[in-house]
């Protein structure tokens, strides 16, 4: 009898069309994930895959197997989240944030949320943009705010409710220091330090360069960092510069460790995002948090402002 897992993984793997990418995103070794798929069609008796050196493509028959096997994920997600608001009687919040979000942002909701809703227990799981879709697709989180683009799906409801920016940071000792903004051959010429690839920062960056009529693959980067702390002292030390959101270097702009740059005929402008599934059901305590996120008028109180060139 096929398992959860199994399914899970060949949905994966569909998606993806590569085995490499599914054993990245689900953390599992590759002959892990070509043990399930062989486990799969063993038991039906038929190829689900045709693969090559450039991936996998589904065949007949694993199109027809794959409409089935979204189904059979998606009912058991909506079984378990069922269970789940039966047993949590409709309280708490799980929700996820981007790492931007969830270190230079949420702390400033939930104090506020806090204030009003003292009881409401609450669970955050930070991780990146693709991470964080895959938990609101498969019902593991409900709520997920989110800085990057997320695949063009129907399951998705996206609802802005905050913008931020990206600018360019050197230390306060760097010729650019004096300087508001630099051009895109300037930026090109320095060592860049960068978040890694499937980061929300850096999926902004590169579409924005794009629009611009920029190619990011001109840019010198020479080492890619998972968090944004990581980025900020590797810029401390000389190490390069980066370019990473405003809202993270605000601390550091004030007491003129590091100055914030704008890349001229280039915006680096971006919406910050409440991700839902559309078939999800929330928490009251869930429902009342996204009303606080809804105003903007509050935010706008209760969020730091930004230094920006």
């Amino acid at each position: 009898m096929s398992s959860l897992e199994e399914f899970l993984v060949f949905k994966d793997v569909a998606y993806t069309g590569n085995i490499t990418r599914t054993s990245e995103r689900l953390h599992m070794s590759q002959p892990s994930v070509s043990i399930h798929i062989q486990n799969l069609e063993k038991e039906y008796g038929t190829q689900f895959l045709d693969r090559t050196n450039r991936g996998v493509t589904l065949t007949e028959s694993g199109e027809v197997f794959y409409g089935y096997a979204k189904e059979i994920v998606q009912l058991i997600c909506e079984a378990r989240e069922a269970v789940l608001k039966a047993a949590t009687c409709h309280h708490g919040i799980r929700i996820g944030a981007t790492f931007t979000i969830g270190e230079y942002l949420l702390p400033f909701f939930l104090r506020e949320y806090y204030t009003n809703e003292q009881d409401a227990d609450i669970d955050v799981q930070i991780a990146d943009t693709e991470i964080l879709a895959r938990e609101i697709m498969d019902k593991r989180l409900h709520v997920a705010l989110i800085e990057g683009p997320v695949p063009d799906e129907p399951n998705f409801t996206v609802e802005t409710f905050w913008h931020d920016e990206l600018v360019v940071v050197v230390p306060s000792d760097h010729p650019w220091s004096a300087s508001q903004s630099i051009s895109f051959s300037e930026l090109a010429s320095e060592t860049l330090i960068t978040r890694e690839q499937g980061s929300g920062t850096r999926k902004v960056m590169e579409l924005a360069l794009a629009r611009s009529g920029f190619n990011h693959q001109d840019l010198n980067i020479r080492l890619e960092l998972g968090s944004t702390q990581a980025i900020k002292q590797a810029v401390r030390c000389h190490m390069g510069v980066a370019v990473i959101s405003a809202l993270t270097v605000q601390e550091e702009c004030r007491l003129k460790q590091m100055t914030a740059l704008r890349v001229k005929d280039c915006s680096f402008a971006r919406a910050l995002s409440i991700l839902t599934h559309t078939k999800g059901n929330l928490t009251t305590d869930e429902e009342s948090f996204l009303l606080l996120l809804r105003n903007r008028k509050k935010l706008s109180e209760i969020l730091p402002k930004p230094i920006i060139p």
